[in-house]
């Protein structure tokens, strides 16, 4: 039971990880700083955009319409932070 809740808590480390990577590189494709003309960051940013748009498009469903203003994202990585919390807990309450 406890290495399944490490796992998980790895897991939800990756998703994190790939989340903030993610929000830093729309905020420097916004302000110009990266370009999707280069091969590579345009390759990096579909990927990343491929696997987590069905994600944010769940969100997005019922988040009011904000505009220009996406909180998807940050939804996510609240949503992420709780079941990191319950996973955290789960584990040091399997550990005693």
């Amino acid at each position: 039971m406890i290495s399944i809740l490490k796992i998980l808590l790895m897991l939800t480390e990756i998703a994190w990880f790939i989340l903030i990577v993610h929000i830093v590189m729309s905020w420097l494709i916004n302000f110009q700083v990266l370009n999707l003309r280069q091969p590579i960051v345009a390759q990096i940013w579909f990927g990343l955009n491929k696997l987590l748009e069905p994600i944010y498009s769940r969100i997005r469903g019922f988040l009011p319409n904000l505009g220009n203003l996406d909180l998807a994202p940050l939804v996510a990585l609240i949503a992420l932070m709780a079941i990191r919390i319950v996973l955290n807990d789960a584990l040091y309450s399997a550990a005693y």
